[in-house]
C-alpha cells in the first residue's frame, strides 16, 4: 500500500468549496455489533458532503462515501482529499478513484490524530450529540438517527464557529451569490 505526503499541513482553511476534503471513519457499537460509518467533509463550509454507512470497514465503504461526494459536487481536477493512513485509504482501488477524478491525494503523518482534526472533530461532535449515552438496540435504528444526524441537522441546521457561526449550506449559498455578483 502506497503513503501519500501530507498536503494539507493542518491547513484546514478553504478558499472556495471542493479544493479541500478531508475524511475518516469511525465505529459505532449497537446491540447487534458494530456499525462503521465513513465521512468526507468539504473543509470550505464544513458539510459532510459524502458518508456510508456499514456492517463491514472494507474499502467498499470509502469508494461509496466518495462517490457520493463526487456526485453531489462534482468537483474540478486539482482537489485535495486528506484522509489517515487507513488500509481503505491507501488501497489501490481508493488512489485509482481519486485518480479517475484528478483528486490529489494526501495522508496524516504516522501517528498524529491532529493531521486530520477537522474529520476527527465531526465524529466527536456527532458521538457527544447523539451517540454518547444512548444504548442502540439495532442496526436499523442506529443508521436512521446517524442519517437524521448528518442530513437534519449537521448540514443544515448546526451553526459552526469557524463559518462566523453560520449553517453550512448558508455558507456556501453566500460565496456563491457573492461570485455571481462578482461575474
Amino acid at each position: 500500500m502506497k503513503i501519500y505526503t501530507n498536503l494539507l499541513e493542518q491547513d484546514f482553511e478553504a478558499e472556495k468549496p471542493d479544493e479541500k476534503y478531508v475524511g475518516d471513519i469511525t465505529y459505532v457499537w449497537t446491540d447487534k455489533g458494530w456499525l462503521y460509518l465513513a465521512g468526507v467533509e468539504d473543509l470550505f463550509n464544513r458539510e459532510l458532503i459524502g458518508w456510508k454507512i456499514s456492517d463491514r470497514i472494507t474499502v467498499d465503504i470509502t469508494l461509496s462515501t466518495m462517490d457520493m461526494a463526487i456526485g453531489r459536487r462534482a468537483p474540478k481536477e486539482g482537489l485535495i482529499f486528506h484522509s489517515d493512513r487507513g488500509s481503505q485509504y491507501a488501497s489501490n482501488a481508493y488512489r485509482e478513484l481519486l485518480k479517475k477524478y484528478g483528486i490529489r491525494q494526501s495522508m496524516s503523518r504516522k501517528g498524529n490524530c491532529y493531521d486530520n482534526a477537522c474529520a476527527e472533530s465531526f465524529f466527536s461532535t456527532l458521538k457527544k450529540d447523539v451517540i454518547y449515552g444512548i444504548r442502540f438496540k439495532t442496526k436499523k435504528e442506529t443508521r436512521k438517527v446517524i442519517i437524521n444526524y448528518i442530513e437534519g441537522f449537521y448540514n443544515s441546521r448546526r451553526l459552526h464557529s469557524s463559518l462566523g457561526y453560520k449553517l453550512p449550506r448558508e455558507y456556501i449559498n453566500d460565496y456563491y451569490k457573492n461570485e455571481k455578483k462578482v461575474a
